[in-house]
């Protein structure tokens, strides 16, 4: 059994999908659109009732696969004010410069909640939101003080 995030993001998901092709070299495993729906419901439009806000070309699922790990995502109910409160994604990197990297291309127009540094856990550390508000710790491995 795994564990996958699964992120909403409201209507801004094809938007994320192309940041994270960018920023995480994340490659496209799976897209589908609330138009692709196989059995449209009784609105004609694919996305059934009581989601007007859903336009056909949104996204309904999608996988990312980001290092070894998918993320999956959708417009969800496509609000335009997604949420992320209360979990972070964590990248583990090789290398500090690896690290350096993706910190900087995940902050670019988000906001840096702290910045890279090192800390008794690791020679490179640092938390980013990025441009959608979901939150990133980068985390390069080092030794974990005895217990």
């Amino acid at each position: 059994m795994q564990v996958q995030p699964y992120i909403f993001f409201e209507g801004k998901c094809e938007e994320a999908i192309n940041f994270y092709k960018t920023a995480l070299n994340a490659e496209v495993v799976m897209l589908m659109r609330y138009k692709d729906n196989p059995e449209p419901q009784a609105s004609g439009d694919g996305c059934g009732p009581g989601m007007s806000s859903i336009k056909p070309e949104s996204v309904m699922h999608a996988t990312l696969k980001i290092g070894g790990t998918d993320v999956m995502m959708s417009d969800g109910m496509a609000s335009g004010k997604p949420e992320f409160k209360g979990i972070t994604l964590s990248l583990n990197p090789a290398t500090e410069a690896e690290a350096k990297k993706l910190f900087e291309a995940l902050g670019v127009g988000g906001q840096v909640q702290m910045p890279m540094a090192k800390t008794f856990f690791s020679p490179c550390f640092g938390m980013v939101a990025d441009r959608f508000g979901v939150s990133w710790m980068i985390v390069v491995p080092g030794d974990m003080p005895a217990r």
